[in-house]
């Protein structure tokens, strides 16, 4: 039999191509996943863990508006001094003179126990009450670590911030930070119904007293800076004095013995 030719050398090519074709392939580079391992996203378990010593829960940030007066707490470390004393309050007093009004954020109110600060705020927005915060702590942190001759950090914890939104849970904030000393026996305030304001506060800056207890007002008080500001939104200058002007004798609920 005379052997096809033409179609013998068509399927020669045909082979010779495949096997360039394959050698090629094998040639092409391999691109290979890459794997990323995550610490993060909606699983159980996921985001920075709480330290056992913290006693504000990792949650999202309080909604802020420049309408709400926003009740915010600073604890502090535990090596850190008592704050209710002569030497404490002098380092403290500039901070709150130099911070209390910045970045949109503004402080209205506050009082300074042995082991956290209180204060009424208002703020434009999230940035600014997160800017301020931070700057007025950061002010007292180093006039306390120069008072105490040491470094580092001075509070335990991020701060802890509330948006109060009615008038009645504004008159109860305002008696809650002013007064709030009389939570602690140690503090030295009188019994229920006896006038009394907190000096490491600033009750005498105050202008909503039913009555005045005594002492040396805020316009008073020398030529140094108030270390607040008057208040801005409707609910602090107005609308919680629809519920009544706050009594120097009158105590928060929970601190009634």
């Amino acid at each position: 039999m005379v052997p096809n030719r033409p179609a013998a050398r068509r399927a020669l090519a045909t082979d010779r191509a495949h096997a360039r074709r394959t050698r090629a392939a094998a040639r092409e580079p391999v691109q290979l996943a890459l794997v990323f391992r995550s610490w993060g996203g909606a699983r159980a378990g996921a985001g920075r863990k709480r330290s056992p010593t913290s006693g504000v829960p990792h949650v999202t940030r309080v909604r802020v508006s420049r309408h709400d007066p926003i009740h915010v707490t600073l604890r502090l470390a535990p090596h850190v001094w008592n704050l209710r004393t002569a030497r404490a309050a002098r380092a403290v007093r500039p901070a709150f003179e130099i911070g209390r009004e910045r970045f949109g954020f503004r402080v209205v109110q506050f009082s300074v126990q042995r082991r956290h600060v209180h204060i009424v705020a208002e703020a434009d927005g999230p940035r600014a009450l997160s800017r301020g915060v931070q700057g007025l702590s950061i002010r007292i942190a180093r006039r306390l670590n120069r008072l105490m001759g040491r470094h580092g950090a001075v509070f335990a914890e991020r701060y802890h911030a509330r948006a109060v939104r009615t008038p009645r849970e504004v008159r109860a904030l305002l008696l809650y930070v002013l007064q709030n000393a009389r939570h602690h026996r140690w503090s030295g305030a009188p019994r229920p119904g006896r006038p009394w304001t907190d000096p490491y506060s600033s009750a005498r800056w105050f202008e909503g007293w039913r009555r005045w207890p005594g002492g040396l007002r805020g316009t008073d008080a020398g030529p140094a800076a108030p270390p607040v500001v008057p208040a801005r939104s409707w609910l602090l200058r107005v609308g919680w004095r629809r519920h009544g002007l706050i009594d120097p004798g009158e105590v928060p609920a929970d601190a009634r013995r």
